[in-house]
C-alpha cells in the first residue's frame, strides 16, 4: 500500500484507525477560513479578509504550504518527511485534534478516493520498525 496511490488504499473501517500509523497526516490538508480560525491561527475577523494575503503571512510564518490561486484554497504545511506540521512524531497523534481542520474531520468521506484510507499498519510489538 502506497500513501500517495490511492488505488492501493483499503477500505475504510474505524477500527483501522486504532492501529494505524496516522498514513492519512502525510497527505496535503486544504484548509478554509473557518478551519483556520478554529485552528486559533487566525481570527475571525481576518477570516472575513482576502484569503490570499492571509495565506501569504502563514506561508511566512511557515503554516501554509501553498495557496491554489484557481481554487483559491491554501495548503497546510508538512514537516521534511511529508507529515503534517501538527502531527506529533513520538506518539503519531494529532496535536490539535479537537480543532482540526474540516479535511482530517471528514476523512476518509472526502479526499482522493471517498470511503478508502492509506492504512498503515503499526509494527508488531516485539517487531524493530
Amino acid at each position: 500500500m502506497r500513501v500517495d496511490e490511492p488505488a492501493t488504499w483499503l477500505r475504510y473501517t474505524g477500527r483501522m484507525c486504532r492501529g494505524c500509523t496516522a498514513a492519512c497526516c502525510s497527505l496535503p490538508v486544504e484548509v478554509r477560513a473557518a478551519d483556520l480560525v478554529r485552528m486559533e491561527l487566525i481570527d475571525a475577523g481576518e477570516a472575513e479578509d482576502d484569503l490570499r494575503m492571509v495565506a501569504r503571512r502563514l506561508m511566512k510564518m511557515g503554516v501554509v504550504e501553498h495557496y491554489h490561486h484557481r481554487t483559491g484554497v491554501p495548503t497546510l504545511a508538512r514537516m521534511a518527511n511529508g507529515d503534517c506540521l501538527f502531527l506529533d512524531p513520538g506518539s503519531r497523534r494529532c496535536t490539535i485534534y479537537p480543532r482540526r481542520p474540516d479535511t482530517c474531520r471528514n476523512h476518509p468521506q472526502v479526499g482522493p478516493r471517498s470511503g478508502y484510507c492509506a492504512f498503515t499498519p503499526k509494527p508488531a510489538a516485539g517487531i524493530a520498525a
